[in-house]
């Protein structure tokens, strides 16, 4: 059954349906799922659990969440967290691409290829490219942003390449604060180290991730791991 709009449209259907009815979130997800066909909000979530993770990654996630996206070098993290940027600005959320790799000019023209039609929605995230992204940074650019916020930073592992930064754990701990505090989701484009062997293991996980400087991976509340076309999400514990 195909659904009459995306997953994340719909829990944020339900979620402005438990606000002004006064009702419980779970029970207007029920009701939601319930114009959709099927008896239960579980029962639908089940169908779109095996469907492709670019296209329900922002149901997955909750406001306040700070994600990991990891993989190595062409396997489309980068690819996924313009994405997931792209669906909350369909979503009618501020989107935001931090990125001390591309320009504006590259990081625009990826967006563009993404799009399966044109429809401006590309054109209305906001790519910022100073040199002086940093937790501090970030924290000051976002501040007043409305909850469900989505930012995505690129990459982890450059966010204190400065020695003039503070040290990455130092700028996780400060971003994840933030994100708590705000509701503004984030998320991390990360890189594999190259010592993993996909011989021995088909997906990354958190013990894969470089970090040429100690940072505390379980800052992080959810973790995305790519690799060949295929993509986990899971919840850091």
């Amino acid at each position: 059954m195909k659904l009459s709009a995306p997953i994340f449209q719909l829990k944020r259907r339900a979620k402005l349906m438990a606000r002004h009815n006064g009702v419980p979130l779970h029970d207007a997800l029920d009701q939601i799922a319930r114009e959709e066909g099927f008896a239960r909000w579980s029962l639908l979530s089940s169908q779109i659990a095996a469907a492709a993770l670019s296209e329900t990654i922002l149901s997955r996630l909750d406001d306040g969440d700070l994600l990991l996206v990891a993989g190595r070098p062409g396997h489309g993290k980068t690819k996924l967290g313009l994405q997931l940027l792209l669906d909350a600005a369909r979503d009618e959320r501020r989107a935001v691409f931090f990125t001390l790799e591309f320009t504006e000019q590259q990081a625009r023209k990826h967006i563009r290829s993404l799009e399966k039609a044109p429809s401006g929605i590309g054109d209305t995230l906001e790519i910022v490219t100073s040199n002086e992204i940093s937790a501090e940074y970030i924290i000051r650019h976002l501040s007043g942003s409305e909850r469900g916020t989505v930012a995505v930073i690129d990459y982890l592992q450059v966010l204190d390449q400065q020695r003039s930064k503070p040290a990455l754990s130092e700028q996780v701990l400060a971003l994840g604060a933030f994100a708590r505090k705000t509701g503004v989701i984030l998320g991390f484009i990360s890189q594999i180290d190259r010592s993993f062997d996909p011989e021995s293991k088909r997906l990354p996980d958190l013990r894969d991730v470089r970090l040429p400087n100690l940072v505390d991976l379980g800052l992080f509340s959810k973790a995305c791991f790519l690799h060949n076309g295929e993509a986990q999400l899971q919840d850091v514990a």
